[in-house]
């Protein structure tokens, strides 16, 4: 791509959702409410959950199988989606806050798999949720610049 394209090219403003797959909808999503304080977006259907980390950002919660095939809606069709395995997704907290993370982790009996602070800067936590997914609490971003904006 030159960069004559690349400057043409619209601009994304951040991630608006992100799914895991998981075995029991209730069960996961009493963890993430529970541990991690996500709220309710939408009322739970049989095969997801939707939950709010932000404002602007949702965790869906599927169960796995259970969307393989596309979703028709009277106003479009939402294509087919399913994972495997132990996936990843992190979260960004304030770097005065990951020391009461870890505690809270311990406090509800969450092993910290692994806590790594980063020669860039930034720390972060590494644990597992329910269905073996590795959940991270990170303080900062890829170039160490320090998470400062929680709830936006």
């Amino acid at each position: 791509m030159t960069q004559s394209e690349r400057a043409s090219t619209p601009r994304i403003g951040g991630v608006i959702e992100t799914a895991l797959y998981v075995d029991d909808l209730a069960r996961s999503q009493a963890f993430y409410q529970d541990l991690l304080g996500f709220t309710v977006a939408m009322a739970p259907i049989d095969r997801m959950v939707v939950l709010n980390i932000t404002d602007d950002q949702v965790l869906l919660l599927f169960k796995k199988g259970a969307s393989r095939e596309a979703t028709v809606l009277p106003f479009g069709t939402i294509p087919p989606t399913d994972g495997a395995g132990r996936l990843h997704v992190a979260f960004g907290v304030t770097p005065s806050d990951i020391d009461a993370w870890e505690r809270r982790l311990s406090d509800a009996g969450v092993d910290v798999e692994s806590r790594i602070d980063w020669p860039e800067g930034g720390c972060s936590l590494y644990f597992r949720d329910p269905d073996g997914h590795a959940i991270e609490l990170k303080t900062s971003n890829w170039s160490g610049r320090p998470f400062l904006n929680p709830g936006s």
